[in-house]
């Protein structure tokens, strides 16, 4: 083990500091515009939405950033999270790779999600904000908001997809049991939400809408700030706790991976696992490679536009520099809610366009049939999102045993799937479709991208 990396991790293993991808990027990040003047945003026109400590954060190109002490006690309580090797799923697969997960399940939500919830909340805490406003997808964001909201005393409003609302009916009990107040999105709450439903009252929602909910509610009250489970700069750097985490453990396991997996919806368990790997590759020069594996039907990062475009459906968040499938987009109703959205982390997607990561596609069908093997070899029932990278480390099994050569493989398990079983019902009883996405979806959605002049 390297020196430097004995003075990032606590006595128990856990990080000490959060890791920057940005200080390592060969380019600087593309600039962020406000969504009125088109102007690069100040950190002035961040303040109605994050507090101060964020958005320090959020514009920051230092290395490391200390996490703080009163963070890390609560992180505690479930960091390091464990890391082990499929051995039952390698022996299924009579495959010469070693796999090996990242288990994010073993937090009190059931994914990765709370390792950003907690600082958001102790940053907006601190700040003198008494309310959080937020969206969430398959409820993943929500209930962590709603728990780290619980231990810093915050009131938490969270805005739910409809097609997760009624999918995931138990994750919305956990943010309820936790003292969150849920609503469908669209909800009759916001001029954004009775929009939707006035032109179609029975519309499933989006992550795209469900952020202008959050995002409307949170600048119209002084007590309420606007927090994010993905996407933005300062998600991504929370999460690589779990990949510093990883690089220690594999280390204890004397063994690198060849390939590093996370599924992709807006970017943040994937930026998590894989960046500081990625900080590792551009500084040491390691041929790691990095995979972002998305659902099929909503193919950001595999067909998507790499464009200035909002982060949100009625355009109140800022523009950001992206792979997206345009703001409108209004992806199908398939049951990894949480991959549901039409952009990708700017971060992830500038590191995509210039060839340091990889992209790939599944169907809902395979993931799930991925999903199933795994739960029936490791004992672990997967979240449909997290399916996506396991299906994905599956294909690179089988191609190392096609090869006859050994691949060492990790991916992240980014959360458990134990309140997700109606999709396994659904997927039993031969109710769930492969779903391919017109072209033409696609470039009407594009036909709204912002004019952007820089």
């Amino acid at each position: 083990m390297s020196e430097k990396r004995k003075v990032c991790l606590e006595d128990h293993e856990m990080p000490k500091f959060w890791y920057n991808i940005v200080a390592d990027m060969p380019n600087p990040p593309h600039p962020v515009l406000h969504p009125g003047t088109g102007k690069p945003v100040t950190p002035d026109d961040l303040t109605p939405l994050f507090p101060m400590g964020v958005i320090e954060q959020e514009v920051s190109a230092e290395r490391h950033i200390e996490i703080p002490r009163e963070v890390r006690d609560i992180l505690k309580l479930w960091r390091p999270s464990p890391l082990f090797r499929a051995r039952g799923l390698e022996k299924l697969l009579d495959t010469p790779a070693h796999i090996y997960f990242k288990n994010e399940g073993v937090s009190p939500a059931g994914s990765h999600k709370p390792n950003t919830a907690v600082p958001q909340a102790f940053y907006n805490k601190i700040a003198g904000v008494k309310r959080i406003a937020t969206e969430t997808g398959a409820g993943q964001w929500g209930s962590s908001m709603c728990f780290a909201g619980t231990l810093f005393g915050l009131e938490v409003k969270v805005y739910m997809v409809r097609v997760s609302y009624d999918q995931k009916p138990y994750r919305r009990m956990m943010m309820e049991t936790w003292g969150g107040a849920v609503v469908p999105s669209p909800s009759p709450d916001t001029e954004a939400g009775r929009a939707v439903l006035a032109r179609d009252p029975e519309s499933m929602g989006s992550l795209g809408l469900a952020i202008s909910e959050a995002v409307e509610d949170a600048v119209s009250r002084e007590d309420t700030r606007y927090a994010l489970g993905s996407v933005l700069n300062h998600v991504c750097l929370h999460q690589t706790v779990i990949g510093q985490e990883a690089m220690l453990q594999m280390e204890r396991f004397d063994e690198f991976p060849d390939v590093v997996i996370g599924c992709h919806g807006g970017g943040s368990n994937f930026s998590g696992i894989a960046f500081p790997f990625l900080g590792d590759k551009i500084r040491n020069k390691t041929n790691v490679r990095l995979v972002a594996v998305e659902p099929f039907s909503c193919p950001t990062l595999t067909r998507g536009s790499f464009a200035f475009d909002y982060g949100d459906t009625a355009h109140l968040s800022p523009i950001v520099k992206m792979y997206t499938l345009g703001a409108s987009f209004m992806p199908p109703g398939i049951h990894a809610g949480g991959l549901r959205y039409h952009g990708a982390a700017p971060l992830v997607s500038q590191l995509l366009n210039e060839g340091f990561i990889e992209a790939r596609s599944v169907h809902q069908l395979e993931s799930f049939e991925a999903a199933v093997q795994f739960a029936r070899t490791e004992g672990i029932i997967p979240a449909p999102e997290s399916s996506h990278a396991i299906r994905a480390a599956i294909d690179e099994a089988l191609e190392a045993k096609k090869e006859g050569k050994k691949r060492v493989i990790l991916f992240n398990l980014s959360g458990h799937g134990h309140f997700d079983m109606t999709s396994y019902e659904k997927y039993f009883a031969g109710q769930l479709a492969n779903y391919v996405l017109p072209e033409a979806e696609i470039e009407k959605a594009l036909q709204e991208l912002p004019k952007v002049d820089l």
